[in-house]
């Protein structure tokens, strides 16, 4: 469902091209889950974003879902980006002045003045099941942390993504907000079959996936395999 080969990213700097990733290889199946771990700079975030249909490769191959995201035009890919891939970030990256629910209907909103019944219906189906269920008409500076993260996993999965991204998405979060999403992701990861990559420096989380990728001098490699 995912595969990476011979991907290689160079940003442009006044020096010349910087190396990010050099002949990254990774083939993941529906229902995959894994960690990426690296010090930070890595190129961690970089490898997301390429994965993720955000930022192309400087060469190689992305294919998820049997399409190479790259060779769509611009409206193709922002719907394939839209419908296959869900990101969850750090910073959560939720609209302010939207309530819960309005932030979690965001992605059917891009290109579109309205969404459908079904489409509500499901963001507050997720609402519920991330325990937000009497908190959808509440803005993000009325929710906790944790309350906030869990909110942009309910948006990330409205679409039911083949693709479910994490961009260090408990590096916020205290101890007890930190366990209580990442169980959250693994329950709907499961649920929905999708392909989880979490980016993350704790290794209490990485700990808990079941294959470790180590991203360090531009390379992608095992570092505890299925």
């Amino acid at each position: 469902m995912l595969r990476l080969k011979q991907v290689n990213k160079d940003y442009a700097t006044p020096q010349g091209p910087l190396p990010i990733l050099r002949d990254v290889d990774l083939e993941l199946d529906r229902g995959s889950a894994v960690a990426v771990t690296g010090p930070s700079g890595s190129g961690k975030s970089t490898l997301l974003y390429v994965t993720g249909a955000l930022d192309p490769p400087t060469s190689g191959e992305v294919v998820l879902d049997g399409k190479n995201p790259y060779l769509l035009n611009d409206a193709e890919l922002s719907a394939f980006r839209n419908r296959a891939v869900g990101f969850v970030f750090q910073d959560h990256l939720l609209l302010p002045q939207c309530t819960a629910f309005e932030n979690v209907l965001v992605p059917a909103l891009a290109g579109h003045s309205a969404t459908d019944a079904a489409t509500e219906a499901r963001a507050k189906t997720l609402l519920d099941r991330v325990g937000l269920g009497s908190r959808m008409g509440h803005k993000p500076a009325a929710l906790s942390g944790g309350e906030r993260q869990r909110c942009a996993i309910a948006r990330a999965l409205l679409f039911e993504p083949v693709l479910l991204l994490c961009d260090e998405p408990t590096g916020n979060l205290d101890h007890a907000s930190a366990t209580n999403v990442a169980d959250l992701l693994f329950e709907l990861h499961v649920e929905q079959k999708t392909i989880l990559i979490t980016v993350t420096h704790s290794e209490e989380l990485a700990s808990r996936f079941p294959v470790r990728y180590r991203l360090n001098d531009q390379r992608l490699a095992l570092s505890c395999p299925p």
